[in-house]
């Protein structure tokens, strides 16, 4: 058995994607083993850069710990290697497709995957309140997306 690779994307790596990453992690762990493993990368990421301290609280207060998390800029390799990947926007669609043009069948937007559309704006900069919002709502987007990548990844296992 393979395990299947998503990779979350956003700009800088240090919000929308590692805690989708992170929240993505915490239900893989808990419904899905080990046949998953998810990564994440900016697009214009300076690497090495912490997750924000908000976006850390937010997760920390729902059980999740990001201190570790280091952001990493997108390149070709991370597209190539993922089995699917999840933009935060379509902006941000466009430039994985940009990047790696024959990706097309792989990339989404995640609330579009999850079955809800529209982008997922940048809390950075934005109150706490606002992180532990965007929190809540990526925990469903990203519960909703591995559901149905379950579904049609291992279909038949």
């Amino acid at each position: 058995m393979k395990t299947k690779t998503i990779l979350f994307v956003c700009t800088g790596n240090t919000c929308r994607s590692p805690m989708a990453e992170a929240i993505a992690r915490d239900i893989v762990r808990k419904e899905y083993g080990e046949k998953i493993a998810v990564c994440s990368a900016g697009t214009f990421a300076l690497p090495g850069s912490p997750a924000t301290p908000k976006a850390v609280e937010a997760l920390a207060e729902t059980g999740i710990d990001a201190r570790e998390h280091r952001a990493k800029m997108l390149d070709t390799a991370y597209v190539e290697s993922a089995d699917l990947v999840l933009a935060m926007t379509a902006d941000h669609r466009q430039h994985v497709l940009a990047l790696v043009p024959g990706a097309g069948g792989k990339v989404h937007i995640l609330g579009d995957y999850a079955g809800r559309t529209g982008d997922l704006d940048d809390p950075l900069g934005r109150p706490l309140p606002v992180y532990r919002e965007y929190a809540s709502r990526l925990r469903g987007l990203v519960a909703a997306a591995l559901a149905r990548y379950w579904r049609e990844a291992f279909a038949g296992e």
